[in-house]
């Protein structure tokens, strides 16, 4: 016992002071720009083998919302070598396990296998890239499986459909402000010329990064990039991902969505946030402790004085998307507690924070704090070679470089008091967010006969 009362000071010394160990990372770039990021972490024999294209959502052409995500889906059926389904399969008797999935910014591809498998999956993934063979009975098979899966997440959630027209009503220009599953009656026009006009487009080595973590030798996967991808020619299209721009936001927005199914009514605004730049993470990390301080936890200052201290919330909190291409997103959140309206929370939810911002000083010891545990995150994070791999992912189909990712842990850690509040000053204006209410619509008798 004597021994683990030192321990703990040590422990907590050795998370406030300079002593994060990143893994060994490696890189490369092909003659066909293909990227290559190598993690290395040889405590177990496994690796995850994945590839990212800068494809997202927020890449689409107009009127073909949903084509990413439909693609992913497809990029499971066959090639010219392999039967459709017969990846996952070769995964799965290798004894890994596979997936997929898209953002606005991304698409990304994984396997997570023994290390010695790794040159399988790298040759499979090539195949995928250029030699995707589909029937017109893939596109309506797999266009009702999205469709579906729009039903199941979307249009049977009241909050997921108040989101999806909170984002649209937040973003004027931006192709953010579009679902990343897609608007329904586009997915439902959805067609072969639309899947390989954009698999053409955007699968290509020049628009992808292979990213390796695990237990394996950065030479020889280069190597076996080389191999299987390096006679794959590049794509001479594939320029920059220049993209609709928000106009000045000269107004605030409000909204309400009304649904018989709501069974908890809450608020979210939302503002237009600055993301993580690369050679420029200061504002964002600044933002990022902002969330924390105000939302992140049951100890923070929403949670305090709306949960415990007035009991008029049951829940208060707050989200920022700090990883994105283009401006993101700075998120208040607020649930009231019985027969407390969303105009009264909406109030008291404000008055905490312009509180907050008048009084101007954050605790030294509550930051010290948040700044430790957020230390002691990122290191056990490192214990999931897959978690460090979405990591980088992330972060350079984001516009970010390694060394950026890099340098996050430290600049977190170096963010001073002010400029806290000068991040926050910049978010916090109602003319450049939307305020949305979920509401309960009461049923009429012939919806509850229905």
């Amino acid at each position: 016992m004597p021994v683990m009362r030192w321990l703990v000071p040590i422990l907590l010394l050795s998370l406030a002071g300079p002593l994060w160990a990143e893994q060994t990372v490696s890189t490369k770039v092909l003659d066909n720009g293909l990227e290559i990021v190598v993690i290395e972490d040889h405590r177990a024999p496994v690796a995850v083998n994945m590839v990212w294209y800068r494809a997202g959502s927020a890449d689409e052409p107009p009127g073909v919302s949903g084509i990413a995500h439909f693609t992913e889906h497809l990029l499971f059926k066959g090639t010219e070598s392999l039967e459709a389904g017969e990846f996952s399969r070769t995964v799965a008797r290798n004894g890994g396990s596979d997936n997929a999935f898209t953002s606005f910014d991304y698409t990304g591809y994984f396997q997570r296998v023994a290390a010695d498998r790794v040159e399988l999956m790298m040759q499979m993934e090539a195949d995928r890239m250029v030699n995707l063979r589909l029937t017109e009975g893939d596109i309506l098979t797999e266009r009702g499986v999205i469709i579906e899966e729009r039903n199941q997440r979307t249009e049977n959630d009241p909050a997921a459909l108040m989101r999806e027209q909170m984002r649209a009503a937040l973003f004027l220009n931006h192709s953010y402000g579009l679902p990343i599953i897609g608007w329904r009656h586009e997915m439902e026009q959805l067609d072969m010329n639309d899947v390989m006009s954009f698999y053409r487009t955007n699968y290509a080595p020049n628009n992808a990064i292979v990213i390796v973590a695990g237990d394996v030798n950065p030479d020889t996967v280069f190597d076996m990039a080389e191999r299987h991808f390096g006679t794959i020619p590049a794509n001479p299209d594939i320029g920059s991902r220049d993209r609709p721009q928000e106009p000045p936001h000269n107004a605030a927005r409000r909204m309400e969505y009304s649904d018989v199914r709501v069974a908890q009514p809450y608020l979210i605004r939302s503002y237009l946030a600055p993301e993580r730049d690369s050679g420029d993470q200061r504002e964002a990390a600044a933002l990022f402790l902002l969330s924390e301080i105000l939302g992140g936890s049951q100890t923070s200052v929403l949670s305090e004085a709306l949960q415990f201290e007035s009991q008029t919330a049951v829940y208060a909190g707050t989200g920022y998307s700090a990883t994105s291409l283009d401006d993101t997103t700075f998120s208040l959140i607020a649930v009231p507690s019985r027969d407390v309206t969303l105009e009264d929370i909406e109030d008291q939810m404000d008055k905490v924070v312009q509180d907050f911002m008048d009084a101007g000083d954050i605790d030294d010891d509550q930051l010290t704090r948040l700044k430790r545990q957020i230390r002691a995150s990122q290191i056990y994070a490192q214990d999931n070679v897959q978690s460090v791999a979405n990591r980088y992912g992330r972060a350079l189909t984001s516009g970010l470089t390694v060394k950026d990712v890099q340098a996050w842990p430290d600049i977190l850690q170096s963010i001073t008091e002010e400029e806290i509040f000068a991040a926050a000053e910049r978010v916090f204006n109602k003319d450049r967010s939307v305020t949305a209410y979920l509401t309960r619509h009461n049923a009429t008798s012939e919806e509850v006969s229905q």
